[in-house]
This record gives C-alpha cells, sequence and structure tokens, in this order.
C-alpha cells in the first residue's frame, strides 16, 4: 500500500497537538475517537484507509491498555466496522457527531 508522504505523521501530530499548554484532545478516548476519524477522513494509503484506521485505533487502544475492561473488548468488532462505515459516509460537519459516538463506546 503506497502512503501519501507525510499523512501518517501529519494525522499523528494532530491527534497529539496542543495549544495554550494544554492538549487540544485531553483524554484518550479522545485521542483514539480523533486517531479513527482522521485516518478515515484524510486517506493516507491509496487503499485500506478503513482497514488500517480500525487496525490503528485497536493498536492505539492497546498500547494504551485501554481495549480491554473486565476481559471484555471495549468494542466489539462488529460495532467498529459499523462505525468506520459511519464514518466513511459522513459529511465533514458531523465531526463532532461521529467522535462523540466513538467515544461514547470506549466510556460505556
Amino acid at each position: 500500500m503506497e502512503k501519501e508522504n507525510g499523512k501518517v505523521e501529519g494525522i499523528l501530530a494532530a491527534v497529539y497537538q496542543s495549544v495554550f499548554g494544554g492538549d487540544v484532545y485531553p483524554s484518550l478516548e479522545e485521542k483514539a475517537a480523533n486517531l479513527l476519524y482522521f485516518m478515515i477522513k484524510d486517506h493516507p494509503y491509496a487503499d485500506g484507509c478503513k482497514r488500517i484506521a480500525a487496525s490503528l485505533f485497536l493498536e492505539f487502544l492497546a498500547r494504551n491498555n485501554a481495549l480491554y475492561r473486565d476481559d471484555s473488548k471495549i468494542i466489539s468488532d462488529g460495532a467498529l466496522v459499523a462505525i468506520t462505515l459511519m464514518i466513511a459516509e459522513s459529511i465533514p460537519e458531523e465531526k463532532d457527531i461521529m467522535v462523540n459516538l466513538v467515544m461514547n463506546f470506549l466510556t460505556m
């Protein structure tokens, strides 16, 4: 899969950006939700962006010890597929709705 130079790095930088000494996305859930959104909507790869985005989202949660709660995955595979497709089909004006939807799954 061919990557557009700098796009993935830009997405990661956006998730960790700060303003006035504070994180733009202060919580782990906000970072994860925005990572998923940006990876899907910004198309950093020529093919497979939704699959890569979902995998990276799960890896991000796993590396931050947030993928499992009480020995169960925090988000089911079916829910992740549905959310990924919803984000892909959404319009830019719905970004906050999509991000909040993902965050709701992570904080249930």
